[in-house]
């Protein structure tokens, strides 16, 4: 049965996560009523990293089994003509039924962009994270440079996480300012459930002078989910770049959570 991968985008505030839902409202619900129409049956879609209700992506990959053939623009063009508004496949690939969007990953990469300043947004309030309170850049680099690395991330993963083990490699983990805004750079070999969101938060404690920057490195010992800052919003998350080894032949991300969030930036995802 031939197995096809996906690239696709979409923005987050149109639905409630990826994960399907009984109430259908989500990213997986929706690509799969339109592959289900150019298949003529129905599909069940794997992704690289599932993505909680208001979290975009510009590069999220996804795998199917059709017992059908068609043309790879059937599965771009034709599948986009029955998508609704919020969402796109960018690329689609034939690939060997051993790869596995998730298992076959990599890396993942993240980035949160975040909007500091003492007024809410309006334009762009579903696509950035918000803070009234100034922030110091230097402080919070300080801080950001003690997870980097393999650790067990307790304090950082959800109540409701259902990962087997804590244990993450942050690989990538900068921090630099555009205008108003911080934007947080992630990558890992994976990532526990509000990982990101919560280590932002807990940055944002130490940018605004809560706490020191040492204080990220007892939180990151002390494994207490309690310790760490609350969990920052989601509408300023961005899956961003899923990398697999070149045997897939897959297309490297060229989209950018910066078109998105319509932030003047140099910096590429290469």
């Amino acid at each position: 049965m031939p197995r096809i991968a996906l690239g696709v985008e979409y923005h987050g505030a149109a639905f409630c996560g990826w994960q399907t839902q009984p109430s259908r409202c989500s990213v997986q619900d929706a690509l799969e009523r339109a592959l289900a129409c150019i298949a003529g049956a129905n599909v069940k879609t794997i992704c690289a990293g599932r993505t909680d209700a208001g979290v975009h992506a510009s590069a999220q990959v996804v795998h199917f089994d059709s017992a059908v053939e068609r043309p790879e623009s059937a599965w771009v063009r034709g599948v986009n003509s029955l998508l609704p508004a919020g969402v796109a496949v960018l690329w689609a690939r034939p690939v060997s039924d051993q790869f596995h969007a998730r298992y076959a990953a990599r890396e993942r990469w993240y980035r949160y962009v975040l909007l500091s300043r003492p007024v809410r947004p309006a334009l762009n309030y579903a696509e950035a994270g918000w803070t009234h309170r100034p922030l110091d850049l230097a402080r919070m680099q300080e801080a950001a440079k003690l997870l980097v690395g393999a650790h067990d991330f307790s304090a950082f993963r959800s109540a409701e996480c259902q990962a087997k083990s804590p244990v993450r490699d942050l690989r990538r983990l900068e921090l630099s300012k555009s205008g108003e805004y911080i934007v947080f750079e992630l990558a890992a070999n994976g990532f526990l459930h509000h990982m990101v969101r919560n280590i932002v938060g807990s940055l944002v404690y130490v940018g605004n002078g809560t706490h020191a920057p040492a204080w990220i490195g007892e939180v990151l010992a002390g494994r207490d989910r309690n310790l760490a800052a609350p969990t920052f919003a989601a509408t300023g998350l961005y899956l961003v770049r899923v990398v697999y080894d070149p045997q897939w032949d897959l297309p490297v991300a060229a989209r950018s959570a910066w078109y998105i969030a319509g932030i003047p930036h140099s910096q590429s995802d290469s």
